[in-house]
This record gives C-alpha cells, sequence and structure tokens, in this order.
C-alpha cells in the first residue's frame, strides 16, 4: 500500500463523495441557457443570467469602504504637488501584482517622482518591519503606501510616522485586536462590518483605490488626459486567482475583463513575457494558467531570492528588458520546484516516523520542521501535506542560516479557520508566538528556536478542540454523472465560456465510471487513455491523468470510476473535447 505521503493523488476511497445540489433557480436560467449548463451555474449561486455579465460596468461600488476617500486625498496631493511616494508590497504574486498596479497607475495619472520596495523574506520577514523602514528613509518618501500588507504592521506604521513620513495602508488581511496609526486604511476586512468588496485580493484593493484617486483629481479638474485603469486588469486578474481568493461577482469581473485584455494581445509587455516563457497561448489563456503557470513563476522570485525581480518585470513596457527578467524568473521556478521536492520528500519522512509512533493514526495536525528547509518554500509544503492528509498543517524553517528565529507558514482544511486557531494558541500559550497573520486558509508565523519543542503538542491541543470530526475526512463535491450524450464539444465550450473558475466558483467536476479501451503513460508518472463510459450509447472520449497514482499505473486496470473535468482540446487549430482526471480508483 503507498504512503499517505508519497501515494500521489488521493484516491476516492479515502475522500467523501457529496453532489452539489441544483436549486430552483436553475429553471429560470435555463430560460436562457442550456439546461445543464444552468444547473451548473445555479449549484454555483447563480441566480440570474444579469449576473453572468462580467463588464467592468457591473463591479460593486466601494461605498462605506473606510479610509478610501482620505487615502484618494493624500494620494491626490501627492500627485499635484509631485511628492516622492513609495509603494511597499509583498513578495508574492498578489503582492507584486499589486506593486505594479499601483505604481503603473499612478504614473498614469500624473506622479512623476514613484518608486516601489519589497521586504526581503528572510532578512525582514513579513509586512512593514521597522528594520524595514530603517532601510527605506535613505529614499527620503513624502509618502509610503502599503499593498498586500501593513494592517499587521503597528510597529514598522509607528517608525514611519515617527520619522515624519504619511503612511496610507492598503490591504484585505484580517486585523488583530490593534490596527497601525496610519493616515488612511483601506481594508474591506478591517472596516467592523461585513463589506461587500470582502473578497477582493490586495491587488484588487489598489485598483479601486486608484479608481478612487482618479475621480479626487478629476473632481479638482487637475487630471490632465484620460486616463483607462481598465488596462491594469491584466495584472489584478493574475494576482486575485494566484492568491486564491474568492472568485465572487466582483473578483470574476475584476479577472474575465483581465482574461479579455490577454487575450486580445493588450496584455502588458512583462506579463506577456512570462506568458511566452511558459510556452501558453495568450489568445486561449485561462484562469487556471494564471494560477498553475505564471503566479507561480512569479512567486519563485520571492521565495527563493528578490521579488524585484518580479515586480521589474511587471511594471517594465520593454519587451526585450521584460523577457530577460522573465527568462530569469522562470529559472528560479525551476530551481523552486527542485528545492520543494527534496523538501517533500523529508516531509514525507517526518509524517511516517510521526505515525509510526502513533500505530498509523493520523493527530489533528500537522507540525513539520527541518533546520535544513527554505524558508521561502515551507508553505507549498504545508499546502501539500494538507491537501494530501486533509489535516491542519505548518511547516518552519530557520529564518536564515542558524538564525534563533524559526518562520512557518500553515494551510488550512475547508471549515477551519487557521488564523483564528492561532489567536487560540498564542492566548493559551503566551509567548510561543513571536508574530503571526492570515486568514481563515493560510498564516504566517514566527517563533524563537528555543520554542520549537513546545509548538506541535500545543497546535495539536488547540486544533483538536476546534476541528469537527466531520472536517477530518476530505469532501469532494461533484456535479453527477454526465449523460451519454453529453461528452461535446459544445458542452465544454459552454463551460469553459462560463468561467472564469476558481476559489469559491469551481469548474464543473463530474462523476462517471468508464471503460478503458486504450492506455499509455507519459514520462512515467501521467496516463493517457480512450475512455467510454458505461452508459448505454456513449461514445469513445480521450482522456489524461496528470501524476496518476503508482498503484493504477501498476495495475492498469480496464474499468475506473473518475472524477473529472471536461475540457476543450486545442491542437495545430483544431479543437476536440476530453476529460481531465482529477480522482479515480478502480471498479
Amino acid at each position: 500500500m503507498s504512503s499517505p505521503i508519497s501515494g500521489g493523488a488521493q484516491t476516492l476511497t479515502s475522500m467523501q463523495i457529496l453532489r452539489r445540489e441544483v436549486p430552483p433557480t436553475a429553471a429560470i436560467l435555463a430560460r436562457d441557457l442550456p439546461a445543464r449548463l444552468a444547473s451548473l451555474l445555479a449549484a454555483r449561486g447563480v441566480a440570474s443570467v444579469a449576473e453572468l455579465d462580467l463588464r467592468v460596468a457591473g463591479l460593486s461600488a466601494p461605498e462605506g469602504l473606510d479610509g478610501l476617500d482620505r487615502a484618494a486625498a493624500r494620494l491626490a496631493d501627492a500627485v499635484i504637488e509631485n511628492q516622492r511616494i513609495l509603494v511597499v508590497g509583498d513578495f508574492d504574486a498578489d503582492g507584486a501584482t499589486g506593486t505594479a498596479v499601483a505604481v503603473r497607475g499612478l504614473r498614469m495619472l500624473g506622479a512623476r517622482d514613484v518608486h516601489f520596495a519589497v521586504p526581503d523574506r528572510a532578512r525582514h520577514g513579513y509586512g512593514l518591519s521597522p528594520g524595514l523602514v530603517d532601510e527605506l528613509l535613505s529614499l527620503r518618501p513624502q509618502l509610503l503606501v502599503t499593498v498586500d500588507q501593513g494592517t499587521s504592521s503597528i510597529a514598522g506604521v509607528a517608525r514611519a510616522v515617527a520619522a515624519g513620513i504619511d503612511v496610507l495602508v492598503t490591504d484585505h488581511h484580517l486585523p488583530g485586536p490593534e490596527l497601525p496609526a496610519a493616515l488612511a486604511i483601506v481594508n474591506p476586512n478591517a472596516c467592523g462590518l461585513p463589506h461587500a468588496l470582502a473578497a477582493l485580493a490586495g491587488v484588487g484593493v489598489m485598483f479601486h483605490v486608484l479608481a478612487a484617486v482618479r475621480a479626487e483629481l478629476t473632481r479638482r479638474n487637475a487630471l490632465l488626459a484620460p486616463v483607462q485603469l481598465a488596462s491594469l486588469l491584466d495584472l489584478v486578474a493574475l494576482g486575485t486567482v494566484a492568491d486564491l481568493v474568492p472568485l465572487d461577482r466582483s473578483n470574476r469581473i475584476l479577472v474575465a475583463e483581465g482574461l479579455r485584455r490577454i487575450r486580445a494581445g493588450r496584455a502588458s509587455a512583462g506579463l506577456a513575457a512570462l506568458i511566452e516563457s511558459a510556452g501558453r497561448d495568450p489568445g486561449q489563456l485561462q484562469a487556471s494558467d494564471l494560477g498553475f503557470q505564471i503566479g507561480p513563476r512569479l512567486n519563485a522570485a520571492g521565495r527563493l531570492d528578490d521579488m524585484a525581480v518580479g515586480i521589474r518585470c511587471l511594471v517594465s513596457d520593454d519587451i526585450d528588458e521584460s523577457r530577460e527578467l522573465a527568462t530569469q524568473l522562470s529559472e528560479l521556478n525551476r530551481e523552486r520546484r527542485s528545492v520543494q521536492a527534496d523538501m517533500e520528500r523529508e516531509a514525507a519522512v517526518i509524517v511516517e516516523n510521526l505515525l509510526g509512533g502513533r500505530q498509523g493514526e493520523l493527530p489533528s495536525a500537522l507540525v513539520v520542521a527541518d533546520a535544513g528547509w527554505h524558508p521561502g518554500v515551507v508553505g507549498l509544503v504545508a499546502s501539500r501535506l494538507a491537501e494530501r492528509l486533509h489535516r491542519p498543517t505548518i511547516a518552519l524553517a530557520p529564518a536564515a542560516e542558524g538564525a534563533e528565529e524559526w518562520r512557518g507558514s500553515g494551510r488550512s482544511v475547508s471549515g477551519f479557520h487557521l488564523r483564528d486557531a492561532l489567536v487560540d494558541l498564542d492566548r493559551l500559550h503566551p509567548g510561543l508566538l513571536l508574530r503571526f497573520g492570515g486568514h481563515a486558509m493560510a498564516a504566517g508565523m514566527t517563533l524563537e528556536a528555543a520554542q520549537m519543542e513546545r509548538l506541535r503538542p500545543a497546535f495539536e491541543r488547540v486544533v483538536d478542540g476546534l476541528l469537527d470530526p466531520s472536517l477530518r475526512t476530505r469532501t469532494v463535491w461533484t456535479d453527477g454523472p454526465l449523460a451519454a450524450g453529453e461528452y461535446s464539444l459544445d458542452l465544454a465550450r459552454a463551460i469553459e465560456h462560463a468561467g472564469p473558475f476558481g476559489q469559491a466558483f469551481p469548474e464543473p467536476l463530474f462523476d462517471n465510471e468508464f471503460v478503458v479501451l486504450q492506455q499509455r503513460v507519459l514520462k512515467g508518472k501521467h496516463l493517457k487513455m480512450r475512455l467510454r463510459a458505461t452508459e448505454a450509447g456513449a461514445t469513445p472520449v480521450d482522456a489524461i491523468w496528470f501524476s496518476t497514482p503508482q498503484h493504477i499505473l501498476d495495475s492498469a486496470p480496464g474499468r475506473l470510476r473518475l472524477l473529472y473535468q471536461l475540457c476543450v482540446e486545442r491542437w495545430q487549430g483544431a479543437e476536440s473535447v476530453s476529460v481531465r482526471v482529477r480522482h479515480g480508483f478502480a471498479v
């Protein structure tokens, strides 16, 4: 039997498979849409055809967003008075795209002295730290604007304010008990009450800030020419998808418009170069390409090197410079994959040893750590373990070689709020964590090396008291089986056009049994198949199962139950329908 860590994709026997209910609104949608598509969209909360209009005009207005008017007024002052503006982002894809959007957008609005900075993951850690502020003072900024961070940077904001710098915080992360003493805080999750824009990523918050600045400059008759901020939506789409925020209607509008611009050949030079380096066709780009191909290339810089490389790529208008920087990012991503693979193998050994001491029973939570791991990659290790073992997981490494501080990154499972668990951990074990922050599904933390032994049992006890037993088994929601006549190119195209899909608006997943007509293994780990559903009248269809579990490759079963997506396959200008397997087991 394969290891729970090294056995590849999780099998259906270790999952709870549930079928999405189709609400009565499907009948309303079916007046204008094919019945199957209407059912799929209704099951994802779409109640009317009007909600499928994803043009920018349909964006929710940021009414009641605390701090927005004050931030817009201060930025307008800076633009008019030619003040030096310093944008300080974060070292992930959301922070990088948000920083690039801020720099590009402010320049479009007339700012002539705009610069950017980003913390070094190893030296500064997350956010606007006092040490980072001290380094930035040499740039002599008059206005400092955070992007995708700052809500928890109490000491860093205080240091900047004490130095005579106005600070505007733009962010989307959950606040702690205290807010920084910034001139304005624009954060839809720090308003006290739920806000319509609470699902925005940091880059989305910055886009709305820029729109408010444009309105303020227009009101003052200080805008010299019309400014089309929609030209920034390619980067907004990338940051939104890469940060895994829920794709509510506002975020779907941002992503859909960004994808339209990319497909029309209007992407910024940097993003176009990244798409080219990933070998993707911009004319057919999907949200999944942003999440799985482009985002990781950008994130690799922040994990292994300096996210400034990524931001420079996104800010540049020179295609040759952008291609050179995109090549650097691709090389870093290859290095990241190698480092991650080594760390995952070592994490597997840690978990196997843990299971050996518990008679094979998984604890309620996992904590894995190694002194030789890279602190920029621990979040990916935590994510992989949480996905495969369906337990809240924290992975940690020293902040730097020989450092007395260790940095950790946590990932959760659906239904379990990780940051709230860390709040309880901090309350029950004062002094264990030096710093922490995050949201429901992901969080970061810093602690002293001397506290490492306390973390695992303390975290397990907290999670054990909070993690409902029903959440300890992975639940996979499907849209049920496809009928024999539904394996059609028309349905695959209709599903594709109904996107973008992503977090909280998942791509349709179907559930059928198939007879395997042909199969061959690609690159030793992927299974290419010709299948026929067992329903009477079904026609054969091509299928691909990436990273197939080893026991399936070894046994080559002739009959499979599969959870899969229906996709449009494009090759040399021709289109066909295909099946992309997500999970499966032999019948």
